[in-house]
């Protein structure tokens, strides 16, 4: 097949000399470099932390784990309105919704709530719509708080257990907070 530009370049291939064969010049050159980068890297500022006593610097726009907020009177502010799961571009979050009962007036603001609401962190890409998309300001993404590490797929699952803000507004941090696993017994020990 002829090209269209008809700037074919015709390249001769030249016989490799003995010690191009040998491929010793290309070995010394690489081991050149190497030991320049190597020597090089010495005198530079490391660039390498130690990572659980040392945390880099967090940009100012920095978005990581996600937490449910509570209103002043200590009630979800979630509706399960699902308008974040429909903004999330990765599809991370579900929810289930349901309305509330007699006596739960305290527990949530209106009359519809997340019965579960989960965010799988292993499909989040931590863009932030979902903080953008609600409507009541349930969602945020704590700016000094990541994702740690897990060994097992379903640890990734977060659901409310770990999203909710405790009850308590003592123990609770203006930027949210991820629960622990005790500070989820107790707020589930405390609404029940």
């Amino acid at each position: 097949m002829e090209s269209l530009s008809k700037r074919a370049k015709v390249l001769e291939k030249k016989p490799m000399t003995l010690a191009e064969r040998a491929y010793l010049p290309a070995i010394f050159q690489g081991l050149s470099i190497t030991m320049q980068h190597f020597f090089r890297a010495a005198t530079k500022k490391q660039v390498t932390i130690r990572y659980p006593e040392e945390t880099r610097p967090f940009s100012p726009v920095f978005r990581g784990l996600h937490v449910l907020k509570r209103d002043e009177a200590g009630r979800e502010r979630c509706t399960a309105c699902g308008l974040c799961a429909v903004a999330c571009p990765a599809e991370a979050i579900t929810m289930v919704a349901g309305e509330r009962k007699k006596g739960e007036e305290g527990l949530y603001r209106e009359e519809k709530y997340a019965v579960s609401y989960e965010i799988n962190m292993l499909r989040c890409i931590f863009c932030g719509l979902c903080e953008e998309a609600c409507p009541k300001a349930a969602v945020y993404l704590q700016a000094d708080k990541m994702a740690p590490p897990r060994f097992e797929r379903d640890e990734f699952i977060y659901g409310k257990d770990r999203l909710v803000e405790p009850v308590t507004p003592d123990n609770r941090s203006k930027r949210g907070i991820q629960l622990t696993p005790e500070q989820a017994d107790k707020l589930r020990s405390q609404l029940a």
